[in-house]
């Protein structure tokens, strides 16, 4: 089933004098795993925040299932779960209870219900015990699982691996991971864990200032990577394949130099270098991840 979940158009925020979101365009897919990516104060918090009602927008306008957030909120979040930062619960009861309550909230949720977003976190067999005796990953796979109860068709999570040791941050991978492959949910992601992001993603939008510089399916932002040439001549051989499409040069060494180009385009350019007369003498090359993309692009913000 196709469909587009999130629609927003020239989306801004203005905290008096300062803008948190500044004309924002995005675009998540019925399917997709949508990373949101930035770095602290950029914007994604906020814009969190308006997608689910909770701040206003100052500008434009922000759609979830083509209901307008500001005029139809309830609508629009009628088929939204979400987890915003640290979930809080009530330690004394269990945390079987604490989803009851929190059903009853939202008027929708049925027993049902929370026995199987226990079970698709994981936390069925602790269901009964008292919150303040559960781990921070298992209180975070809770707020997933609060999260889920609705039985919502896109789910929204901020940092849902904050503050977990290498083994919770695996566990809620896997759990990403298995919202849209095995129970057909749209995740939003608010992550600062890019190779987390890398490996649960199919698409990603970076922000930064409160405006989208860069946004892509993974697959497509990852397909170049980084080549380095062992080659005479190396200023010249970097000039002239700095000419070529899709070719940046990164820096020049010595008898090496480096470059970003799609994998497939390398057999051509040495080819060209020989052609030209140069001598080539090593080509190693790695695949760029998404932190070197991540990193290249903010620093291409800078400056």
């Amino acid at each position: 089933m196709t469909g587009i979940c999130i629609q927003t158009s020239g989306l801004t925020k203005r905290f008096r004098r300062q803008t948190a979101v500044q004309g924002l365009d995005l675009q998540v897919e019925r399917g997709q795993s949508f990373g949101f990516l930035g770095p602290n104060g950029s914007g994604k918090s906020t814009t969190i925040r308006m997608l689910l009602g909770l701040v206003r927008p100052s500008e434009g306008s922000a759609a979830i299932f083509g209901h307008d957030v500001r005029r139809h909120g309830l609508a629009a979040r009628a088929r939204v779960g979400a987890m915003v930062e640290t979930p809080a619960f009530y330690g004394s009861m269990s945390g079987r209870d604490n989803l009851r309550l929190f059903g009853r909230l939202s008027g929708s949720v049925t027993q049902s219900d929370i026995e199987e977003s226990l079970r698709i976190v994981g936390l069925s067999a602790r269901a009964d015990d008292r919150v303040k005796a559960y781990s921070h990953g298992m209180k975070q796979r809770l707020g997933i699982a609060s999260a889920l109860t609705p039985r919502p068709d896109l789910v929204i999570l901020d940092e849902p691996t904050n503050g977990l040791d290498p083994e919770g941050v695996s566990e809620v991978r896997g759990l990403i991971r298995s919202l849209t492959s095995q129970h057909g949910m749209t995740v939003f992601l608010s992550s600062h864990l890019l190779h987390e992001v890398e490996q649960v993603c199919t698409h990603v939008a970076m922000i930064s200032r409160g405006r989208v510089i860069s946004r892509g399916a993974v697959p497509e932002i990852l397909g170049a990577g980084q080549v380095e040439f062992e080659v005479d001549r190396a200023s010249e051989a970097a000039d002239l394949l700095s000419r070529q499409d899709g070719v940046t040069v990164l820096w020049v060494d010595g008898s090496r130099f480096a470059l970003s180009a799609q994998q497939g385009a390398i057999a051509g350019l040495n080819r060209l270098l020989v052609e030209q007369g140069f001598n080539v003498s090593a080509i190693e090359g790695r695949r760029q991840s998404l932190e070197d993309f991540y990193l290249k692009v903010m620093r291409e913000e800078k400056a």
